[in-house]
């Protein structure tokens, strides 16, 4: 049954910590999904989080502590001692405990590096810490399950088994040589119904055998895993020896972050804030765009200060300035969006430059016909045919000039290496806002004889 946080029962679990009602808190908290205990921690009070915690058993307070929102993870870790933290990291997967231990001061990392007692498991998590975190080095788990060649199935399953006490999630069997190299995949149905006297080597396959490099981008190893509907993908080094195993929940949480960082910065964010987030740091992360539309607007300005003896002499065009702007801004944006839609997805390889101004130039030419027919029908009811023909016009224009540079410039940042969610932002509505104006009052002039 799905769990739900409501304000009647957060009330009750604060009386119940209040008055450290343990059998009701073990009744009602202890065993849910660690996913929601999280959720329940993320909304307490600091003293009240390091309260509830502490009453969890040793594998849920790991499993906990990985579900936490980072800032509550933080303020929770400080009240913890370099010993407990070693303890916690013992429970984890080996990717969960790189992740957590990269979040601490450098100060503190060695000191608890030394203090985890399972000696293999402190070398996997100081081998995960040399890769950058936006890797697949940086991403994979340590814990995979294996078999060699050459075994036969009956070592092979008694090999398995011990493996398997580490592993918490089985998905795939990955072959190797005598050298580690990644040969090959096998799966669990294969092993169960194979006969006694056969081998490894007669029953795994290696026909379209998916892999991803240590080096390569958390994001390219996100498309490989849904372009080929992967739950998990063996990670190689560059002599193609089997080093780890990215399974799909890390996945998932590369495709959350992404998707929030292309969103904030579409929105004017260039950094990556939280709602807890100081305000300072709030103010830092979106003023690069308040300047830029800053700017904008005294470009704006300027055109509109080039044009003046224009709008003097034809007041009824001030009118429509919003209109034009407007209308520039949201084609702009909408065909900047499909165009970044695409490349995230990693389709931009499906058509040429050309196919997609193309594609862009019928659509806006389409709406711009709609829309500039509409606003002549409307313009000549509250002024002059000129001053339809004016707006109509320059409204077509307009939408024809967005539409293209909204597909262009995504592309041109994209090859770049810059990533192209910038376009969807203040950035392209900015350039057509004072674009927009430009050809407007151009074309005003022009029809007026101005």
């Amino acid at each position: 049954m799905r769990f739900e946080l409501t304000k009647e029962f957060f009330e009750t679990l604060q009386d119940a910590i209040s008055v450290q009602d343990l059998v009701w808190i073990s009744t009602n908290v202890c065993e849910l999904h660690e996913a929601d205990i999280a959720a329940i921690i993320d909304e307490l009070e600091d003293d009240e989080a390091a309260y509830l915690y502490r009453l969890l058993d040793e594998d849920m307070q790991s499993e906990v502590l990985v579900e936490l929102e980072e800032d509550v993870r933080e303020r929770l870790l400080q009240t913890f001692s370099s010993k407990e933290i070693a303890d916690q990291l013992e429970n984890m997967d080996s990717d969960d405990a790189a992740d957590l231990i990269a979040e601490l001061p450098a100060s503190q990392v060695e000191e608890i590096i030394g203090l985890i007692s399972d000696t293999e498991a402190a070398e996997e998590i100081v081998d995960l810490l040399n890769y950058a975190e936006d890797t697949a080095g940086g991403m994979m788990q340590k814990e995979f399950i294996k078999a060699r060649l050459e075994w036969p199935v009956n070592r092979a399953v008694i090999e398995l088994r011990k493996q398997a006490e580490d592993v918490e999630k089985v998905y795939t069997i990955y072959v190797v040589d005598d050298k580690e190299k990644l040969v090959g995949f096998l799966s669990l149905k294969q092993l169960l119904f194979a006969g006694s006297d056969s081998t490894i080597a007669d029953l795994y396959q290696n026909k379209n055998m998916i892999s991803v490099k240590t080096g390569d981008d958390n994001e390219d190893v996100a498309k490989t895993m849904e372009k080929y509907d992967l739950v998990s993908v063996p990670v190689i080094d560059l002599q193609g020896k089997l080093v780890g195993r990215i399974t799909i929940d890390d996945v998932v949480d590369v495709i959350k972050d992404e998707a929030d960082k292309d969103f904030q910065m579409a929105s004017g964010i260039s950094e990556k804030v939280e709602s807890s987030s100081s305000v300072f740091l709030m103010s830092r992360a979106r003023m690069p765009w308040l300047m830029i539309g800053l700017l904008g607007g005294i470009l704006g300005a300027q055109v509109i200060s080039g044009f003046e003896f224009g709008i003097s002499k034809v007041p009824a065009l001030a009118f429509f300035i919003p209109l034009i702007t407007a209308m520039g801004g949201n084609v702009g944006v909408q065909s900047s969006a499909i165009v970044v839609q695409s490349l995230a997805r990693g389709n931009a390889h499906l058509g040429s430059v050309m196919k997609k101004l193309r594609k862009e130039a019928l659509v806006a030419l389409i709406n711009g016909l709609i829309l500039s027919i509409t606003i002549y029908s409307i313009t000549l009811i509250f002024g002059t045919p000129i001053l339809g023909l004016v707006v109509s016009i320059s409204l077509f224009t307009v939408i024809m000039f967005a539409a293209m540079f909204g597909t262009l410039i995504p592309l041109i940042l994209d090859r770049y290496n810059i990533d192209p969610a910038l376009a969807t932002g203040p950035f392209i509505t900015t350039l057509n806002d004072v674009l927009g104006l430009f050809i407007y009052l151009t074309i005003g002039m022009l029809l007026f004889n101005i």
